[in-house]
């Protein structure tokens, strides 16, 4: 579903991101049920959210607009991909971004950077997230493709 077409038919119910991302998975266009994250240079909760089922969900990570660390690498990538996710929003960082083209997922982040991030299990799961303009909330739907991230309280067909 492209995010153009749901914008024309549906712009007046829906949340339009602003455009601060960049694509880094091999998959441009996902969409899923919203699972969040809020962490800090922390990605702990990152895997083990990726650990668990993700069939019909996409991640979303507010990591609080980072650059200082990734988020996300090649490593948890594949876990996201072996546990079925349909994509990963980062309001932070990537690295690995070479192979991370090469997954098969949809991945959105602001930036790359090569420093891992620390691990302290520290952060909240399933809460409401606000970043770029706009508000992410469990259970509700996102979807995203090379001309943004948009997101609907109900599902879109």
């Amino acid at each position: 579903m492209k995010t153009t077409d749901l914008c024309d038919k549906y712009s007046d119910t829906l949340q339009i991101a602003a455009p601060l991302f960049r694509d880094y998975g091999a998959v441009k266009e996902f969409n899923g049920v919203i699972h969040t994250l809020k962490v800090f240079e922390d990605n702990s909760l990152v895997r083990k959210a990726l650990e668990k089922d993700g069939k019909g969900k996409v991640l979303v990570v507010d990591g609080g607009g980072s650059l200082r660390c990734a988020l996300l690498g090649d490593m948890l990538g594949v876990l996201a991909v072996n546990n079925n996710w349909n994509g990963i929003i980062i309001f932070g960082c990537i690295r690995d971004s070479q192979e991370m083209a090469k997954l098969n997922l949809g991945v959105k982040a602001l930036n790359t950077n090569p420093l891992k991030s620390v691990k302290r299990d520290q952060g909240d799961e399933n809460v409401v997230v606000t970043f770029a303009d706009v508000t992410f909330t469990p259970g509700e739907f996102v979807y995203a493709d090379e001309d943004g991230i948009i997101i609907s309280a109900t599902e879109l067909a």
